[in-house]
């Protein structure tokens, strides 16, 4: 069974990384550093994207993320730029 605070350290994990990188991890990299399974990994990123209720999504027919709010994994026309560092996208 899912537990909020898995979900809760999924979506953290998440947006660490986007906000460390410009890019969103994948399943496999989120099992790493809750320190479970690739598939559990994939449980949790599949359960948190359909539970929110935010604009967040996959890249289709994949379980790859293409966005997660405010950010976009993949570059559009709306770049984000930070003192002077462009490497986010917005949705």
């Amino acid at each position: 069974m899912l537990k909020s605070r898995d979900l809760a350290k999924t979506f953290h994990i998440i947006i660490e990384r986007m906000i460390a990188t410009g890019l969103a991890p994948n399943y496999s990299e989120i099992a790493a550093e809750l320190g479970v399974q690739p598939l559990e990994g994939k449980k949790l990123l599949r359960n948190l994207i359909s539970s929110l209720g935010f604009p967040g999504w996959f890249q289709p027919k994949t379980d790859n993320i293409m966005s997660f709010a405010p950010f976009s994994n993949f570059p559009n026309n709306y770049r984000l730029t930070i003192e002077g560092e462009q490497k986010w996208f917005g949705q």
